[in-house]
């Protein structure tokens, strides 16, 4: 008799727990949708946490990691999911990861994530990532296969944003390719090769006037040559 009553006094407690939790669901459920109609990013993060911890699936884990990532919280986006490279992961997870790994400063690691976003779904922005990333890990090879391939694809309607002044401005993709390319040629061979960059770079300014990025490299790539020439005219 006492081995009956413990085993009813069991199930009733699972009973007990399975519907608070399916209480608490339709809970987090609905208040994650009203902070959603809310604008309350926070709100969505906290009900979203929460959603994950009673019901824990990838893709609410992927949705909490494209918030943070959307709020430029690339740190707890990559808490949230990892960093790693799997091919079974979302659409949105690896572009979570890329991106996120890029904002802090991992371009190595970032190349990867990109190259299996390219993979998926190639296309001049995404190349564009991954250009400018392999030049910045001095990868010049893999970086002018990826500009070659933006410079052809890039579409009329397709824009880059640059945040290098107080005030970002947006150039079309086409242009910013022609700004990466002119570094790409500039690197072959920085004495030799500057004013072929520069010819580069003012064919850009023709397309984006307002490319503010480009006039600041040419004064430099121009101050370069200055001292070069007046290097050969001392010797």
């Amino acid at each position: 008799m006492k081995k009956l009553l413990g085993l009813v006094l069991l199930m009733s407690s699972f009973m007990l727990s399975a519907q608070t939790n399916s209480e608490l669901l339709k809970h987090y459920e609905a208040y994650y949708k009203q902070m959603k109609v809310q604008g309350d990013v926070q709100g969505m993060i906290n009900g979203m946490t929460h959603l994950n911890l009673l019901a824990p699936s990838k893709a609410r884990k992927d949705t909490l990691a494209y918030i943070y990532m959307s709020e430029n919280k690339y740190a707890q986006a990559l808490n949230t999911i990892g960093y790693e490279i799997n091919a079974t992961d979302s659409d949105i997870a690896v572009e979570v990861k890329a991106v996120s790994l890029k904002a802090v400063k991992q371009p190595v690691l970032a190349i990867g994530l990109f190259e299996e976003m390219f993979k998926r779904n190639p296309n001049a922005l995404i190349a564009y990532e991954l250009a400018e990333l392999n030049m910045q890990t001095q990868k010049f090879a893999e970086a002018e296969k990826h500009i070659n391939y933006g410079l052809l694809n890039s579409k009329d309607d397709m824009k880059k944003a640059f945040y290098e002044s107080q005030q970002p401005y947006e150039v079309p993709l086409k242009s910013a390719f022609m700004y990466l390319n002119a570094l790409s040629v500039y690197n072959k061979d920085k004495k030799a090769n500057i004013d072929a960059a520069v010819d580069i770079l003012d064919a850009a300014l023709k397309t984006a006037p307002n490319f503010g990025l480009i006039q600041l490299t040419k004064t430099e790539l121009l101050r370069q040559k200055q001292a070069i020439q007046a290097a050969q005219t001392k010797n």
